[in-house]
């Protein structure tokens, strides 16, 4: 079992902010109250310091703890409204832990 964590980025349309937040928060709270927190291991969403951009970090103890996730019923109901608020695609990049 590997852990999988990753950083997402994206941009958000001008004008959809607010939208984007809001489901993005709505998601948050039901990641947080419906997966299990040794599957799970973190999960926050974030807003970047240029205007309109954001991120997400996610940490998973394992890939199929990532699928899980990734086919969630949460996932599958408030992923398109987040999607349909950016402005093109998210860029997402993995972090791997090394050794000190």
């Amino acid at each position: 079992m590997s852990r999988v964590t990753f950083i997402s980025r994206m941009t958000v349309k001008a004008g959809h902010e607010a939208e984007f937040v809001r489901l993005c928060s709505t998601l948050a709270e039901r990641v947080h109250a419906t997966e299990s927190k040794e599957r799970t291991l973190f999960y926050q969403f974030y807003k970047l310091r240029e205007p309109r951009r954001y991120a997400v970090i996610e940490s998973f103890a394992s890939e199929a703890d990532e699928h899980a996730h990734m086919t969630s019923k949460a996932l599958a109901e408030l992923g398109p409204g987040i999607v349909a608020c950016l402005d093109g695609e998210y860029v997402r990049e993995y972090l791997d832990p090394f050794a000190v």
